[in-house]
């Protein structure tokens, strides 16, 4: 239920703006006082995990997804300067040693090689609603397209789903909200580029688990930085 009211609102969201952004194109005034940079967005991302605990290591390739619109606010009057506020969703996975597992109300974490079985595949994934503020410079005009970007800012997420899989030779893990993981993420974003092709970065800022997630009885203190490829479309 959860997840099927987050994506109404967001898709509610983009279709109230796609419908402003057709209105605007439709005034009867200057180019130059209409113009801004209202976008959608795809990124594409390696998850690199930071803090790790001992013993602790990733392996595969860990990935990240997202899509979203950027509601462009010009601030001088060439309109190369710019405060960008947007609604996104992403999916992010992760495939590392770290076994979940539920034993009655809570939740326990173990190594790989703590686990009796040979692990054929373990990882945990996360599924966000993202609300990104940037500070925005360009080169671009009203009748220019092709133009050079700085797009740096901050990034707040709300985790709607979560899940860890495990897959051996003995057994099968499969858990879904586990409540040791952080509901908010935040984080400081930075994109930079050219025309279509853009650098993009996410460095977040608290863990991806909060201070019920322990490892040898140490708080796992893991966090994350996403870097990869990052794609406007007006």
């Amino acid at each position: 239920m959860k997840l099927k009211l987050i994506t109404l609102i967001f898709f509610c969201f983009l279709g109230h703006f796609c419908f402003a952004q057709t209105q605007s194109s439709q005034d009867n005034v200057s180019l130059d006082d209409n113009y801004r940079e209202d976008q959608f967005y795809i990124s594409v991302t390696y998850n690199l995990l930071r803090n790790k605990p001992i013993d602790f290591t990733q392996n595969g390739f860990s990935t990240g997804f997202s899509f979203g619109f950027i509601r462009d606010m010009p601030i001088n009057d060439r309109r190369n300067l710019a405060v960008g506020l947007g609604l996104g969703l992403s999916a992010n996975s992760y495939n590392q040693n770290l076994v979940i597992d539920e034993s009655g109300s809570a939740y326990t974490y173990n190594l790989i090689s703590d686990f009796e079985g040979d692990v054929s595949k373990n990882k945990f994934s996360t599924y966000v609603l993202e609300l990104p503020l940037e500070f925005r410079w360009r080169t671009s005009t009203a009748e220019i397209y092709n133009f050079w970007r700085i797009y740096t800012g901050f990034k707040v997420g709300y985790v709607f789903y979560d899940q860890s899989k495990l897959r051996s030779d003995l057994k099968n893990l499969k858990i879904s909200n586990n409540s040791d993981f952080n509901s908010w993420q935040y984080g400081i974003t930075l994109s930079a580029g050219y025309n279509t092709w853009n650098f993009h970065f996410f460095y977040r800022l608290n863990k991806l688990f909060n201070d019920n997630a322990k490892l040898n009885v140490q708080p796992i203190d893991l966090s994350e930085l996403r870097i990869g490829l990052i794609f406007y479309i007006l």
